[in-house]
């Protein structure tokens, strides 16, 4: 016995050396190389499984320290990544939110699942599966990955809000589809479907007593925890609270995940949401990292190699499937083109729950065991493929927003109200659209950043893409119907250029530029600016007032100062420029 206890203890140590060896060598190195840390996970997992090195530790025993031979031993901890996941998303999230998002969860959500599942099952059934295989792996095929789409698109953005609208649909469905598959075994009788109606009714009551039990529990529980300022003990409730709410949920029959969702919202409606987040955040990601491991394991790279070509005709087509029936959905609802087509893209490879669907499907004898060892394959590669059709998503995404932005600056319309345009759309140039919006001012903004032209149409704000250090773009943006011009890039030299080209087509225009100093600014007066902010001069000036004020100096006598310093900076920048009206500074103070 206690050399069985000495063997275990050893087998456990050498996979946690394996795991922290992993998350200390793959996070930070993909992290220097700008790649997805997911990629390396799995293929750590690809490595170290029992496919890869551990096939050869009974020739070579020293490499059970380098290698997971059992898989099923860190299967838990991956769940409990999982788990966590789907209880981060529920603190980012709130019950209002999620009313509002109803539509694409059950709407889009449902359309997409079971759209995507009969279309693959259709094709199925053409390649000679039974009707109701078919279906089984279809429905399998046509989950897509919480645990890899979600840390990849986020939960705030256009296309992590369309996928985790999808995804949330398909955590909920995942209970009834394997009811469903259990009542459609040859053997099955009446019991199957009243097992199904039993789990979603103790559900209910489950779900019921845990929203009742979590709004007046958890603000105290929590309050005490925080009263102690002991971090110990605040991570430990966190925890608790996940794992009891996994359990109730799993005790009936119901997904763990959806109670910790659950437990998420709850806890998303208390003050101390932000703290319970960044204590389980560190468990989290290292869960999803053993999780991740876990997957790249069941990658048989000798099955690969014998069937290579099947797999690859099965996952494009899943993937292809998947992506057109998503993109086509979202835009129906409404999204931009470069964002159902992303999103698409993302959410084409398969789940992690395709291999729990594909179990079910076994053990109720609707497949076979050599399709359901060809498709949990074909799963795993999609799944390593996850990050790299993210890639491609967001490239495809990019080339349809240029394309776009490109056809609407052909088409301009001369007879459409004036409007402002501000070129350059950082910082600034987002917040003088913000300004611009809350009067009611229209405008069109130009960057030349592709990628921050994407991501400022996904936040709706009216951005185009161009190189405005080209003339020909110059020429396109209508600047003689625009009500004024705005620069506020920070390219001194060819801001400089831009304001001296308008003012001698435009004579009348007002034209406001971002200055970086003084000496700057007055160049761009001289250029032939309306007005010109230096924003070192109204940044220094607002630290100093409130510096002074919060040092005891009383307002009046602070308020003058800031006006001697500015009208001196006119000065100078009037000397500067030598220019023969002392300028405007459009600033505030």
């Amino acid at each position: 016995m206690e050399f069985m206890a000495g063997e275990l203890q050893t087998e456990g140590i050498s996979d946690l050396l394996v795991i922290l060896g992993a998350a200390g060598i793959v996070i930070p190195a993909f992290a220097r190389l700008r790649i997805t840390p997911i990629i390396g996970f799995i293929l750590v997992g690809i490595m170290v499984g029992p496919m890869g090195l551990g096939s050869l530790v009974p020739r070579y025993p020293m490499l059970e320290w380098v290698t997971i031979t059992n898989p099923e031993a860190i299967h838990p901890i991956g769940e409990y990544g999982i788990i966590l996941l789907l209880f981060s998303i529920g603190l980012e999230l709130s019950f209002r939110r999620l009313w509002k998002m109803r539509r694409l969860v059950f709407g889009v959500g449902a359309a997409q699942l079971f759209g995507a599942g009969l279309i693959i099952a259709a094709g199925l059934y053409l390649f000679g599966y039974g009707a109701t295989a078919a279906i089984g792996i279809g429905v399998a095929l046509a989950l897509s990955s919480t645990a890899l789409v979600l840390p990849i698109s986020g939960t705030h953005s256009a296309v992590g809000k369309s996928a985790l609208a999808m995804l949330l649909f398909e955590d909920l469905a995942i209970v009834p589809i394997i009811f469903v598959l259990g009542a459609l075994a040859p053997q099955a009788g009446a019991d199957s479907w009243t097992g199904l109606v039993t789990v979603l009714w103790q559900g209910a009551l489950v779900i019921i007593g845990m929203l009742v039990l979590g709004r007046f529990f958890l603000p105290r529980l929590f309050g005490q925890a925080a009263r102690t300022k002991s971090p110990e003990l605040f991570v430990s409730i966190s925890l608790l609270v996940v794992i009891v709410a996994s359990l109730a949920t799993g005790a009936v029959g119901l997904s763990p995940i959806v109670g910790a969702m659950i437990a998420g919202l709850l806890i998303a409606e208390t003050d101390y949401h932000n703290e319970v987040e960044v204590m389980t955040a560190p468990f989290k990601g290292l869960a999803l990292g053993v999780f991740l491991i876990s997957i790249g394991m069941q990658a048989d790279l000798r099955f690969v190699a014998a069937n290579w070509v099947a797999l690859v005709g099965a996952v494009s087509a899943v993937v292809l499937i998947k992506a057109c029936v998503t993109a086509a959905l979202l835009k129906l609802n409404g999204a931009r083109t470069g964002t159902a087509t992303e999103t698409g893209v993302l959410m084409g490879s398969p789940s992690e729950t395709t291999l729990i669907v594909l179990g079910a499907a076994g053990a109720a004898q609707i497949i076979d065991a050599a399709a359901i060892n060809f498709w949990q394959v074909a799963t795993a590669i999609g799944l390593t493929i996850t990050p790299i059709l993210a890639r491609i998503g967001q490239d495809m995404a990019r080339r349809l927003e240029l394309r776009e932005s490109d056809d609407e600056m052909h088409e301009q319309d001369p007879t459409q109200e004036p409007r402002t345009v501000v070129i350059g759309f950082g910082r600034v140039g987002q917040l003088v659209a913000d300004m611009l919006t809350t009067h009611g001012q229209p405008y069109v903004a130009v960057e030349s950043n592709v990628d921050a032209v994407t991501a400022a149409r996904r936040g709706g704000y009216k951005v185009i893409y161009g190189d405005i250090s080209r003339p020909e773009t110059l020429d396109k943006l209508g600047l003689g119907h625009a009500k004024a011009l705005i620069l506020t890039m920070d390219q001194p030299v060819l801001a400089e250029h831009i304001v001296k080209r308008v003012r001698q087509w435009l004579p009348d225009i007002t034209i406001v530029a971002r200055a970086r100093d003084p000496d700057h600014a007055a160049r761009l007066y001289q250029a032939g600016a309306t007005d010109a902010v230096p924003e070192t001069l109204e940044s220094s000036l607002q630290l100093s007032e409130a510096v002074l004020v919060d040092l005891g100096v009383a307002m009046g006598p602070v308020i003058a100062s800031i006006h001697e310093k500015r009208d001196e900076f006119r000065r100078q920048i009037k000397e500067a420029g030598g220019l023969e009206e002392t300028p405007k500074l459009k600033l505030t103070s």
